[in-house]
């Protein structure tokens, strides 16, 4: 008997692991949801005023605050952002030559 458990290598990209359709777009909502949390939290707002100022409902804020991203665009993240007093800045550039996709990710300052 065999204690040996098979392990594979993650692509660094948990949505794409797991075969999802969209697995880059899938992992830039999850990092705009995860600022979004990170934001409310820090300022410590509670869950009524952090739904007024994004402009969203509690119950859809709990689902944004819990990861459940269903109906959630990535505009709509974009706009959390801003109504948090965020700027968001898109920059598109060449991919490196020793990349063989071009790749979308997020980038915090």
């Amino acid at each position: 008997m065999s204690d040996d458990i098979a392990v594979t290598p993650s692509s660094g990209n948990v949505f794409a692991d797991l075969d999802l359709e969209q697995p880059e777009e899938e992992l830039v909502n999850a990092e705009l949801t995860l600022r979004i949390r990170q934001i409310v939290e820090r300022r410590k707002l509670s869950a009524g005023k952090a739904a007024q100022i994004l402009g969203v409902s509690e119950p859809l804020l709990t689902r944004l605050v819990r990861g459940d991203l269903r109906g959630l665009s990535t505009d709509r993240l974009l706009r959390c952002l801003t109504a948090l007093d965020r700027d968001v800045q898109i920059i598109i550039k060449p991919k490196p030559r020793s990349q063989k996709h071009g790749r979308i990710s997020v980038v915090t300052t």
